[in-house]
């Protein structure tokens, strides 16, 4: 560069060739200068910035890592919501999800692109007139948690899209993960400093994501492989998913290794599995599959999505890493609801890239199916991060030395009798006041879905109970200042965030409260049900089965489970305390009067793109309409979404109005 030229050229043309360096380094890998080259550049754009501050901007590569730090990671909702994929584990398994995509398009001709399925951490990167301006996990696939700052400082993310009419709205999704060897290298500079370190590379990019120091995760050498968009404003939405990753690239992103591989029929597809089920261990990562997508954007809008996933992909996985161990014996686990799991603690063994000591049994009917006793070789299987659980006994291992496993008599918490229902297989304490129970069931009051008190953790939880200063949900609402700070985990701040916390919690409304309480079998769907059907907490209290019998979204099995729960004096005497210390009691009324459906009801049927039914249900009761679960000659509108069912049909024979999902939110707006 030449020093004598205007400052504002050579800082420009300094950030446009350092960007071109990051991106030949860290996405193409294929360097053109030495480290000490690169090092040079970056310090003479440094000392250029330094010397005219006017000249600065968020978008320069020496603003990836800042001088902020995150304390919290707040929530960032989804424009459109990040769905899982399906998976398939065999050959049969492919050949059925190929058959639906068939019937789906009604046997039109379709292509697929082949994808890694890297084992990372999904990641949806915002891009506002080309810049970045917010990154965030995939969380519950809802909301997920704000990682702007730490994705800055990740090489191979472009800070700055390289377009001159960059779109309004840009939102790249892909994975963020970790080389294997910058794993390995990670994992020795732990060791060698006497910590623990991670136990895998997927682990690893998890916990490097979450720094709360930006300079951290910078260190940890992550990189972020773009395999879908979600939302796009302002830009010409491409005609297929292999069109999508050609901008990507073009824009600076990396995309998988395995991301141009087209497949034109079943044959193919399950060729290419077959071709990388040794291949894939060369790889840079790990991964633990393949993912098969439908290529064309407009066969993909007609097949759609089922709640939880897309129907036009499908991630193909590798079988599941096994090894062959010994139970040295059974423990047994006490649940929110009082279940008792068995767990078999094992020979330490590796398995799927990490020392397994434990596994689950399910429950005492699968000990029976498996024929397991103490002392058994068994085969273990480890599926990404599934609980590993035991497939199979090798019977032919038995020296004769093996124990019967016994169910327990009492509950192994707390001494209490134990109870199994003849239509479940679980093994339940019955006494409300169980030590591991009640943690867990503070936990789950506590929860964000349920009173939301941000800070009430599984640590304080431990301290609180472990101490004596909560043994029922009412004593929450009794700490004190003075208490909290006798507790290791607790100085003057955090134990004021806290209070602050759980007083606010005092306004949740009623529906949150029903579902915080634990009530078995009611979720928040439920909850929320029963909230506008009874009002009033002291309603809801009193009901009687005829009553909770005519409500048309709770059945026998929940109408019964409420009836049981408030049986118990103590039960009702706590809901009482809870009132009393202040907590909201009613529900929030509707305007359905005056809303601007007011009078009209609504039936959702087929799956929704951008929304769930929950929130567009909310939609409607918010202007004071009504949803029901059944079609007739009163319905108000039948709102569809991708794949309808019988309730499509029957509106069209009805006359009833159809709304696409489309029309439906403009007409809510």
């Amino acid at each position: 560069m030449n020093s004598g030229q205007d400052p504002r050229r050579e800082i420009e043309a300094l950030r446009a060739e350092i960007s071109r360096h990051e991106r030949l380094y860290y996405v193409s890998d294929s360097p053109e200068i030495s480290d000490g080259e690169f090092d040079a550049l970056m310090s003479r754009l440094k000392a250029l910035e330094a010397a005219h501050p006017e000249l600065a901007s968020d978008d320069s590569p020496t603003k990836r890592v800042g001088g902020e730090r995150s304390n919290t990671f707040a929530p960032v909702p989804h424009r459109i919501p990040m769905l899982s994929l399906d998976n398939c584990y065999s050959a049969e398994e492919f050949l059925e999800w190929y058959a639906r995509v068939k019937k789906g398009l009604n046997n039109e001709p379709f292509e697929m692109v082949v994808e890694a399925k890297i084992d990372g951490l999904s990641c949806s990167i915002e891009y506002e007139k080309g810049r970045l301006a917010r990154a965030s996990t995939r969380g519950d696939g809802e909301t997920g948690e704000d990682v702007t700052l730490n994705v800055r400082a990740i090489r191979s993310v472009p800070i700055k899209l390289d377009l001159s009419r960059p779109p309004a709205v840009f939102e790249a999704r892909g994975e963020v993960y970790m080389d294997k060897k910058d794993f390995e290298a990670l994992r020795e500079s732990a060791l060698q400093a006497g910590e623990e370190p991670f136990v895998n590379p997927r682990n690893a990019a998890a916990g490097s994501l979450r720094q709360k120091d930006p300079a951290v995760t910078a260190r940890r050498r992550l990189k972020f492989i773009a395999h879908s968009y979600g939302y796009l404003d302002g830009m010409v939405e491409p005609d297929s998913h292999r069109e999508y990753l050609d901008i990507c690239r073009g824009l600076g992103f990396q995309i998988a290794t395995l991301g141009n591989r087209t497949c034109r029929g079943a044959e193919e597809a399950l060729a290419f599995y077959d071709e990388y089920a040794e291949k894939r261990f060369a790889l840079p990562y790990e991964i633990d599959g393949l993912v098969i997508k439908v290529d064309s954007l407009r066969q993909r809008g007609i097949l759609g999505f089922t709640a939880k996933s897309p129907r036009w992909a499908i991630a193909f996985k590798y079988p599941a890493q096994q090894a062959t161990t010994t139970v040295r014996g059974v423990v047994f686990s006490v649940g929110r609801t009082g279940a008792i799991t068995p767990v078999a603690e094992l020979e330490p063994v590796k398995c799927g890239g990490v020392t397994i000591s434990s596994a689950t049994l399910h429950n005492f009917d699968e000990i029976t199916r498996l024929g397991l006793r103490v002392g058994d070789r068994v085969v273990i299987e480890r599926a990404g991060e599934v609980i590993p659980k035991v497939l199979k006994v090798v019977p032919g291992a038995r020296t004769g030395a093996e124990k019967e496993i016994i169910p327990p008599k009492a509950c192994p918490a707390c001494g209490s009798e134990v109870f199994k229902d003849e239509e479940e297989v679980a093994l339940r304490c019955v006494n409300p006041s169980c030590p591991v129970q009640f943690k867990r069931s503070l936990l789950h009051f506590a929860a964000r879905d349920a009173m939301n008190i941000e800070g009430f953790g599984v640590s304080s939880v431990e301290q609180l109970v472990d101490k004596g200063l909560v043994k029922g949900f009412p004593d929450i609402y009794r700490l004190k200042k003075e208490a909290l700070l006798g507790l290791e985990l607790f100085k003057d701040k955090k134990a004021g965030n806290l209070l602050a916390q759980i007083n606010k919690s005092k306004e949740a409304p009623l529906s949150r409260l029903i579902y915080a309480l634990g009530i078995r079998h009611i979720g928040e769907k439920n909850a929320r049900v029963l909230a506008q059907h009874f009002k009033t907490m002291r309603a809801f209290m009193n009901s009687g089965p005829e009553e909770l019998a005519r409500i048309g979204d709770v059945g026998p099995v929940i109408a019964e489970a409420v009836l049981d729960f408030f049986k118990s004096g103590t039960t009702r005497g706590m809901v009482e305390e809870l009132a009393g210390l202040g907590l909201r009691m009613d529900e929030p009324e509707r305007n359905i009067s005056g809303g601007a459906l007011a009078g009209k009801t609504f039936v959702f049927t087929g799956e929704l793109k951008t929304m769930t039914r929950d929130e567009a249900q909310e939609k409607v009761r918010l202007l004071g309409g009504r949803e029901t679960s059944g079609v007739s000659a009163k319905t108000s509108y039948v709102v569809a979404g991708a794949a309808p069912g019988s309730k499509y049909d029957k509106a069209k024979k009805l006359g009833v109005p159809v709304l696409s999902e489309e029309e439906f939110l403009r007409f809510v707006s």
